[in-house]
């Protein structure tokens, strides 16, 4: 994390060199055009402010005033221009830790593992994911399930497992008012009950995406390691494009988050695959720190347990956990909505960080048709070239480990969407929150 601070400073310092070389060159004098000879600035052929020629007048404008106007607005559009390109160049190079991470453990674990789903009116997707866990290639684990005061038949589905299977534990919450609609709480009374140490957790939507998913997420548990930050990726469904937008946001949101892990500032996790010691658990006092705000059961917890020296990633695949995509972006919308609602609760340095990464690709994205249509400054054009070519190169090799590699092709069009939805989202949680977890 300080090699990212250290970059972005460095860049800021290279930026005020190049706009000092722009605002300087050749002994002062700019060798633009007459604001009349513009066509973004002038579509109607009306006369320059300040020379008074039109369009079919024009030689050479020597006008002072003229000059200097248009010097001041290059200046100031291709030194932002250059700052907003760099900091995303700064930030790619921030992934390259975790691009370059092997996902090897060097030993097999015997460790005995508790698994823990937390479910809420899920009966149809219990039916599907249990039999998938008790068949995990592992040799000492329980099944902790918690019914979160469920309405439909999760209760009874959970009955008959627990009668088949005695590796199956089962946590029934009812209604606390003064915790209703908290996932929080009904996790922290499974995590009390779990019969082992080391927990894994994963969400009754969810699907392990092999036979040796715990095998492959507790292997990385040491003496020091007590988290484990793991894949959740969504099911591939072809020709839909709230899909390949859902895939690409879980792409681009996992690579931060690891890549933070691997620079020794670990942020967020996924509450679909994620590991931790219930002896940090109480260590940290669970979710005491942030039990009143509903979402946050993974990366507020996070933020109050993780350390670069506890934390470690699973990206093998063998460790990813599979879901459903939201079916449509109104259901998208409210999930996502329910995720961003914690981000106002991290660090500073990570709420700083985070923003200056989407707001700068916003700024890249609105200035890059006005550099197009007006500028010629070849290093304007090589910035914009260099960071596109980073992108594709290391958002490509991300994607290749996270077996992503479908979403390429739109690489650019599913950028633009994305900030476009996440700004449609920020603006909807500034006028009201959203409150339960179900």
């Amino acid at each position: 994390m300080k090699l990212l601070f250290l970059t972005l400073g460095l860049l800021a310092l290279a930026v005020a060199g190049i706009a000092i070389k722009i605002w300087a060159k050749k002994d002062g004098e700019f060798a633009g055009t007459c604001a009349s000879q513009n066509p973004m600035l002038n579509q109607s052929g009306e006369a320059c402010g300040f020379c008074g020629k039109t369009p079919d007048q024009f030689d050479r404008c020597t006008e002072k005033p003229h000059q200097y106007v248009y010097l001041m607005e290059y200046t100031v559009f291709a030194s932002l221009f250059v700052v907003v390109t760099g900091i995303q160049i700064a930030y790619l190079c921030s992934f390259l830790p975790f691009i370059f991470h092997r996902s090897t453990t060097g030993r097999s674990c015997s460790l005995p593992v508790s698994v823990i789903v937390c479910a809420k009116n899920e009966a149809e997707n219990l039916l599907r994911l249990i039999p998938l866990l008790l068949d995990q290639q592992y040799k000492t684990f329980e099944l902790l399930l918690i019914n979160d005061a469920s309405t439909d038949h999760t209760l009874e589905v959970l009955r008959d497992f627990e009668k088949k299977d005695q590796r199956i534990n089962i946590v029934d919450v009812k209604s606390n008012e003064a915790f209703w609609g908290s996932k929080k709480y009904a996790l922290t009374l499974g995590i009390k009950a779990a019969r082992y140490n080391h927990l894994l957790l994963t969400d009754a939507d969810c699907q392990p995406g092999s036979s040796l998913w715990i095998a492959e997420m507790s292997s990385y548990f040491s003496d020091r390691t007590s988290i484990v930050l793991g894949y959740g990726k969504y099911q591939s469904k072809p020709y839909t494009l709230v899909n390949l937008f859902v895939r690409y946001e879980t792409l681009i949101t996992a690579i931060q988050f690891f890549s933070y892990a691997k620079l020794g500032s670990p942020y967020m996790a996924v509450g679909r695959n994620i590991a931790y010691t219930k002896e940090l658990f109480f260590n940290v006092k669970g979710f005491a720190s942030h039990l009143h705000i509903r979402s946050g059961d993974d990366d507020l917890f996070i933020q109050d347990a993780a350390n670069q020296h506890n934390t470690a990633i699973c990206i093998d695949p063998k460790g990813f956990t599979i879901s459903q995509a939201p079916e449509n972006f109104k259901q998208w919308f409210r999930q996502k909505r329910r995720h961003i609602s914690t981000a106002p609760h991290y660090a500073f340095k990570h709420q700083f960080l985070l923003g200056l990464f989407v707001f700068s690709k916003l700024l890249f994205w609105l200035m890059l048709p006005y550099l197009f249509s007006v500028f010629t400054e070849v290093i304007l054009y090589l910035a914009a070239g260099v960071y596109m070519l980073m992108n594709y190169v290391i958002v490509g090799m991300a994607a290749k480990k996270l077996k992503e590699t479908r979403v390429l092709l739109w690489l650019p069009l599913l950028e633009i969407g994305l900030i476009l939805f996440q700004m449609t989202i920020f603006m909807a949680n500034a006028i009201s929150k959203p409150t339960h977890w179900k």
